[in-house]
């Protein structure tokens, strides 16, 4: 595994917790072991919700576990023109569509399919309708709408075969996505919101090519947003890591732990006198 550089890319909007602990401990234990690159990214486009203190604060956490990464740490609000040249480069190629849709206009839409048949979910929620395909592609980008990929027209575009090789140990092997896959129970994904200017799916994939990143660990639930990734990959033409979906961390009602578990987060384990190594322990390592 000589060459592997893997990363950990928290958001700045609260207090890192034990699955987060769990997730940068993953990635870096599997770079070192390797003699690899580990790298920290700070993914805080969503500048409504991150803070600076808590972007300190995942520094100081991340220092105290023993985990150390090369500088500088890459932060996507520093990426913004990067993400506007890719969004750019896809609305030319008349896969992009402006969606005036609200969330309850979406649900109305679903909300009256045939009897018995029901709603197709997606890795970001109900399949959208394809309420705003229609609208114009022609022009210049708007540059104050949400934007969603035209899921059709991206498979027709894209070279094929849309695989990922998959390490973790719920899915281990070579994992294939087939078009009728993406129609059904993907859909036309966001790819650009109104107050973001990008959204998660397009600035991760440009973010881990740009670091050179080999391979990807998260959290299993992010597993068939991973289906997307690689069709923007081939889309774009960068390459695809491997991918290792690792297990979440849950708490005693076996509910994945959120930024909202402040009972769980590092920092009142720091405070109560815990050690790194019972931090490892504590999320099975």
């Amino acid at each position: 595994m000589a060459g592997v550089v893997t990363r950990f890319a928290p958001s700045p909007t609260g207090p890192l917790h034990l699955g987060h602990a769990y997730a940068a401990i993953v990635a870096h234990d599997m770079a070192r072991a390797a003699g690899g690159r580990f790298l920290l990214r700070i993914e805080d486009i969503d500048q409504t919700r991150c803070r600076p203190a808590w972007e300190a604060q995942i520094y100081d956490d991340l220092q105290w576990l023993g985990l150390s990464w090369e500088e500088p740490v890459m932060r996507q609000s520093d990426r913004l023109p990067t993400y506007q040249a890719a969004l750019d480069a896809l609305w030319a190629r008349g896969v992009l569509y402006p969606c005036t849709c609200s969330r309850r206009d979406i649900e109305a839409a679903l909300s009256a399919p045939q009897e018995g048949v029901p709603i197709a979910m997606g890795p970001d929620g109900p399949v959208y309708p394809g309420t705003c395909r229609h609208h114009a592609r022609v022009g210049v980008r708007p540059a104050d709408a949400v934007l969603r990929l035209d899921i059709a027209a991206a498979l027709a575009q894209a070279d094929g075969p849309f695989t990922f090789v998959e390490t973790g140990a719920s899915h281990l092997g070579t994992i294939g996505t087939t078009g009728r896959h993406y129609t059904g129970h993907i859909g036309d994904i966001v790819l650009s919101r109104r107050d973001m200017g990008t959204s998660y799916h397009l600035s991760v994939v440009l973010d881990d090519a740009a670091q050179g990143v080999t391979h990807v660990t998260r959290g299993e639930d992010l597993f068939d947003a991973t289906r997307i990734h690689v069709l923007l990959q081939r889309l774009l033409g960068l390459p695809t890591p491997v991918y290792h979906h690792h297990r979440l961390i849950r708490d005693d009602h076996g509910k994945r732990l959120a930024k909202r578990d402040d009972a769980r987060a590092l920092a009142k384990y720091r405070a109560e006198g815990a050690s790194p190594a019972d931090i490892r322990r504590m999320v099975g390592l």
